[in-house]
C-alpha cells in the first residue's frame, strides 16, 4: 500500500508543477479561464471559474495512476468535467494523450490554435516528476484494491489562484488569502464503509524566493487503516520518527474559552460567528479555500475547522479527512454533532463525513456536498469541551 501512497504523492507534486507553470505567464493565464455550466456553479459564490490547469491536474492524476497501477484510475472522480468548448464552439474531451506531441495537439484546439502555449503545457504534463518520502518504507499494509476510490480536487480554492495574489501577510501563521491558500487534495476512502483512509495535501505555492520569484511546494500525507495510523508530520526530513506535540494553547491544559483556536469561512452564517467569538475570541481566523482551512487543523495552527454551510464537497475534504485521523482527530459532520448534543447533551458518537454516498435528491455538485457542514479537529478529547461550549454559545438555540 505503500506504493499506492507513493504514487499519490508523486501525481500530487506534478500537479503542482503544471499548477506553477500555468501561472508563469499572465497572458497565458487568461486563455485557461473557462466559466462553470449551470449545474456545476457552487453557489457560494456568484461567479464560478474551473480552469484548463483544474482539468488537466485532474487528468493527469488519473492517467499517472491508472499507469502504474491499471484499473485504479477507474475508481478515481473529482469536481471537474474534462469537457471544454473554445471559441469555435468546438467541444473537447481533454485528455493526456500517448505521446507529448499528441497532448500538445489536443491542448492547442482548446487555446485556440495557440501553439507556444500548448507545447509548454504538455511538456509540463509528460515531465518525470521524481518525490519520494523515505518514511513511506515505513508502511507496510495490505488493503484490497478493489475496495478503495479516490476523490480529487485538482486545485483548490479556484479564486484565489486565479486572482493570484501574493503579497498577502500570515496572522500566527494563517492566510486569509492569496497563492498560499490554494491546494491539491487526494484522497483515498473505503467503498464499502466511506470512511477516509490515505491523504495528500500538496500545497504548490507555500513560500517564494525573493530573489527568483519562484514559488516552492510542500506537501502533506497520512494513512488511517485499521491499526495503522502514519503521518508525514511524525517524521524529520530525512524520514527519522519523531512525536509530533499539538502546538495549540489547547494542548496546554486549558478549558477555557481563551484557550481555543479556531478557522472558519468569512461567509459563515452569523449565529455561527457570534459562538465562535465567544469561544475564541481574537482566536478565531478567516481564510479562504476549504482543503488551506483543514490543513490549518493538520499543520496544528489552530484546534477546530468550523463551517455549517453545505457548500464544501467531498472532493474538498477527503484527503485533510485522512491525515487527521491519522493524527488521532479527524472531520465530522456538524449538524448531527449538535442534534446529538441537544438530544443528548454528550457525544455519543464521532459522525465522521463519509464518501461512498450521493446526497438524497440532490443534483449536479451538490450530490456530493457536505450537506450537514463540518468540523475538523485534531484532538478528541478537546472536540467534547468545545462542542459543548459551541452549542452553548449558539445564539436562538432550542
Amino acid at each position: 500500500m505503500s506504493a499506492i501512497l507513493q504514487e499519490l504523492l508523486r501525481a500530487s507534486e506534478k500537479a503542482a508543477c503544471i499548477a506553477r507553470a500555468c501561472r508563469q505567464e499572465d497572458a497565458l493565464f487568461q486563455l485557461l479561464i473557462e466559466e462553470k455550466k449551470e449545474g456545476e456553479k457552487n453557489k457560494k459564490f456568484l461567479t464560478d471559474f474551473k480552469t484548463l490547469a483544474d482539468v488537466l491536474v485532474q487528468e493527469v492524476i488519473k492517467h499517472d495512476i491508472g499507469k502504474k497501477f491499471p484499473g485504479l484510475e477507474n475508481q478515481i472522480a473529482g469536481e471537474e468535467s474534462n469537457e471544454f468548448t473554445n471559441e469555435l464552439g468546438e467541444k473537447i474531451t481533454v485528455k493526456v494523450c500517448a505521446t507529448e506531441e499528441e497532448t500538445a495537439k489536443l491542448l492547442q484546439k482548446v487555446l485556440d490554435n495557440n501553439e507556444a502555449a500548448s507545447k509548454a503545457l504538455a511538456r509540463v504534463v509528460h515531465q518525470d516528476v521524481s518525490l519520494t518520502d523515505p518514511a513511506l518504507s515505513a508502511i507496510s499494509v495490505d488493503i484490497p484494491w478493489s475496495n478503495i476510490a479516490v476523490w480529487v480536487d485538482p486545485i483548490d480554492s479556484t479564486y484565489q489562484y486565479i486572482k493570484g495574489s501574493s503579497d498577502t501577510e500570515p496572522n500566527k501563521g494563517i492566510y486569509t488569502k492569496g497563492l498560499q491558500c490554494v491546494t491539491v487534495l487526494i484522497g483515498v476512502y473505503l467503498i464499502d464503509t466511506g470512511l477516509p483512509i490515505m491523504g495528500v495535501v500538496n500545497q504548490p505555492f507555500a513560500t517564494k524566493d525573493p530573489k527568483t520569484l519562484r514559488w516552492k511546494g510542500q506537501h502533506y500525507w497520512g494513512l488511517s487503516y485499521m491499526n495503522s495510523n502514519i503521518c508525514s508530520l511524525q517524521f524529520t526530513a530525512n524520514g527519522e520518527s519523531h512525536s509530533t506535540p499539538n502546538v495549540n494553547s489547547l494542548q496546554q491544559g486549558g478549558k477555557g474559552k481563551d484557550f481555543y483556536s479556531a478557522v472558519t469561512s468569512s461567509a459563515e452564517a452569523k449565529n455561527i460567528l457570534s459562538s465562535l467569538s465567544a469561544i475564541c475570541g481574537e482566536n478565531l481566523h478567516f481564510a479562504a479555500g476549504a482543503g488551506y482551512k483543514c490543513l490549518c487543523v493538520v499543520q496544528g495552527l489552530v484546534d477546530f475547522y468550523v463551517f455549517s454551510e453545505d457548500t464544501t464537497f467531498k472532493w474538498d475534504s477527503c484527503a485533510p479527512h485522512a491525515i487527521l485521523r491519522s493524527l488521532g482527530g479527524g472531520i465530522l459532520d456538524l449538524s448531527e454533532c449538535l442534534k446529538m448534543l441537544r438530544h443528548q447533551n454528550v457525544l455519543t458518537e464521532k459522525p465522521h463525513l463519509l464518501y461512498n454516498s450521493e446526497v438524497e435528491g440532490a443534483t449536479g455538485a451538490d450530490r456530493w456536498s457536505n450537506k450537514g457542514g463540518l468540523v475538523a479537529y485534531r484532538s478528541e478529547e478537546h472536540l467534547k469541551s468545545f462542542m459543548y461550549n459551541f452549542l452553548k454559545n449558539l445564539p436562538h438555540q432550542k
